[in-house]
């Protein structure tokens, strides 16, 4: 049995959990959430109101040390989502923070409220529980559901701590960092990496509540050591440390700044790293998985890879007919597929979806993706939704995305494929446009498609190209490339 967190059973003085003024230390943290243990003791799965608090934190803690299946909840969710995955995945009870106010799904169920007030230093904190097998239940994701209603995903607690484990060793992650993010915590970023990450290690974190530039300053320029974030964080990050000396300061201090959950462009790479000094490290994962890839902290720059395979887990790109791919030439596009401690476990109650799901002992990603001779691995794209074929070509949207946001008059840039008569699927192009004082005339189509043939080759220039005010993006900055083309 692998215990999770050690630091909570050893009853450790050193800080936990920060979100905004209140704090609890390890000891503290076992003492609040081994009490709730012992109240939902027993049950067979919980729902968790996953609200960016400290009580979400201890809820999930509680429930991992009791042996608990949790499944978080979007507080954004909405109502047919939230039907489905309340009948889906059967929870006796729901925990959430004093006074929120549940959803009519969530309402119906008993509720336990949250106490999370910390307890004096001095206190002892009641002999934890013992905790399950590794083949247990310990989180029920629910995934985003782009192609039919939200699966959810089991993941045992052998996945969390093999992919933390992991990260311990890529990125030499310590009980001396001080974790700085403001990812919402129902999902596999900000919960399990984000919060039981740091716990694992026995380090803290420091939750912002909202993501905004001025709170990662302070906080970084204070004792924070890591910051995790999403592409649209780093993009607003790179945007304002070019002007703002004391945020350059801030991020330079940062031991590590990891982006994730998409693939963050290498203008924002480039203008971090001329703005501090210090690079951004990708990593690649998905619900399913955890964690697969990562640039290493310890290794060369990769900008614009996600890095190798993560120590126990087993990487390789399959072709159409599920060849294994072995050139290692930047070039050859193939799915990704993997396999190793870090997998689910299975679909609930989808024993169809979950067998779709495997090649042997494969997990297939749908994820495209490139190798380069050092093993890095570079995403491309969403087999469903971003490998375009095009003229007798495989293409895949992240390169010739990376080559518009290359153009100073481009803020955002999308790339799908459109049924062509002539070409099979044609290149479309979604841009938002650089606005403000300092942005000069909005380029036309013409000049986007030429700059893109430019740059990567005459049959990757975009044939259509629509300008808009926004992009559609999830809760975790990914584009909703589905919702562009309907």
């Amino acid at each position: 049995m692998n215990v999770l967190f050690p630091a909570l059973r050893d009853a450790s003085p050193a800080p936990a959990l920060r979100f905004g003024d209140r704090s609890l230390s390890h000891c503290q943290l076992a003492s609040v959430a081994g009490a709730l243990a012992e109240r939902i003791a027993g049950e067979t799965r919980i729902a968790l109101w996953a609200t960016p608090t400290l009580e979400t934190a201890v809820g999930a803690v509680a429930a991992l040390l009791a042996g608990v299946a949790v499944v978080p909840v979007n507080p954004k969710i909405g109502e047919s989502e939230l039907a489905h995955i309340v009948a889906d995945s059967m929870p006796s009870l729901v925990l959430a923070e004093p006074d929120a106010d549940l959803p009519g799904p969530l309402a119906a169920l008993s509720r336990i409220d949250i106490e999370a007030a910390a307890p004096p230093e001095e206190a002892a904190p009641a002999p934890l529980p013992s905790e399950p097998g590794d083949e247990a239940p310990a989180l029920i994701v629910y995934t985003s559901g782009t192609t039919g209603p939200p699966k959810g995903v089991v993941l045992p607690r052998r996945a969390l701590a093999h992919t933390l484990d992991a990260l311990e060793d890529a990125w030499q992650w310590t009980a001396d960092d001080v974790l700085v993010h403001a990812l919402p915590l129902f999902h596999v970023h900000g919960l399990i990496l984000g919060i039981l990450g740091p716990l694992r290690r026995g380090g803290s974190v420091h939750h912002l509540g909202r993501f905004s530039t001025e709170a990662v300053a302070r906080e970084l320029s204070a004792d924070g050591t890591m910051l995790f974030g999403v592409p649209t964080m780093y993009h607003r990050l790179a945007e304002e440390a070019g002007r703002n000396p004391s945020l350059a300061k801030a991020l330079s201090r940062a031991r590590l700044l990891v982006s994730g959950s998409a693939a963050l462009p290498l203008t924002d790479h480039e203008r971090i790293a001329a703005a501090t000094g210090r690079r951004v490290i990708e990593r690649y994962g998905m619900t399913e998985t955890l964690m697969n890839t990562s640039v290493r902290a310890d290794g060369p720059d990769a900008a614009g890879t996600v890095g190798v395979p993560l120590p126990g887990v087993y990487v390789r790109l399959v072709d159409e007919a599920g060849q294994a791919i072995e050139a290692n030439d930047a070039e050859t596009v193939g799915e990704i597929q993997v396999r190793g401690p870090n997998l689910f476990v299975e679909y609930l109650n989808r024993p169809d979806a979950t067998a779709a799901a495997f090649d042997g002992g494969w997990f297939r990603t749908g994820d495209m993706a490139v190798r380069d001779a050092a093993g890095n691995y570079r995403i491309v794209g969403r087999k469903a939704t971003d490998l375009i074929k095009s003229g007798g070509y495989k293409i895949g949207a992240g390169e010739i995305e990376n080559a518009l946001l290359a153009h100073p008059g481009v803020a955002e840039a999308a790339v799908t494929g459109a049924p062509d008569e002539d070409l099979g699927e044609r290149i479309v192009a979604w841009i938002v446009t650089e606005t403000g004082p300092d942005a000069g005339p909005a380029p036309s189509a013409e000049e986007l498609a030429d700059h893109v043939a430019r740059q990567l080759a005459p049959h990757k220039r975009p044939r259509t190209v629509h300008f808009l005010d926004a992009l559609p993006r999830n809760d975790m900055g990914k584009i909703l490339k589905r919702e562009l083309r309907a």
